[in-house]
């Protein structure tokens, strides 16, 4: 029910699943399982899944269709290309590219960006920035320490229309 029937939620709070990489599903439910990415919606949902289970549901939504909304703001969505490809030199901010892929399909172990929504991705750089979320890469944390706002919006919203 959260995430869409499909995994195509249209909920800022719920990320979309359809098209994810089956083996960073399967991660993130395990962190949630085990406490080191936190919600207590999730905490509950996973609690009794097995690892099989959460490679099962991994592979289940990435055989999925992902989906992509058009961008709200073309001009901070063409913002948020050059900084994804490019980065940003005078703030440090590296190209998002170099581990995300060109495409924003990210790999096995990192997730698809491309086709989320821009409301979620911006939550997450921002957790990532305030270092709230910590189950993941501290690479992450490096990176969003040095965004702005601006460039956490303008990437979020670059990646959502990908």
């Amino acid at each position: 029910m959260c995430h869409g029937e499909n995994g195509e939620s249209t909920s800022e709070i719920f990320p979309r699943l359809a098209g994810q990489n089956a083996e960073y599903l399967a991660k993130q439910l395990k962190a949630f399982k085990t406490g080191e990415r936190k919600s207590t919606a999730m905490a509950e949902m996973v609690a009794k899944l097995t690892d099989d289970e959460m490679i099962a549901l991994g592979r289940y939504y990435e055989k999925m269709p992902a989906v992509r909304e058009e961008a709200k703001d073309p001009q901070l969505a063409l913002v948020g290309k050059y900084i994804y490809h490019n980065g940003n030199k005078f703030s440090g901010v590296p190209a998002c590219s170099s581990c995300h892929g060109a495409d924003g399909y990210g790999t096995a172990s990192l997730p698809r960006l491309s086709g989320q929504l821009s409301s979620y991705l911006f939550t997450q750089l921002k957790q990532f920035n305030k270092r709230q979320r910590t189950n993941d890469n501290v690479v992450m944390h490096t990176v969003a320490e040095k965004m702005t706002e601006f460039e956490m919006a303008a990437v979020a919203e670059y990646l959502s229309s990908k």
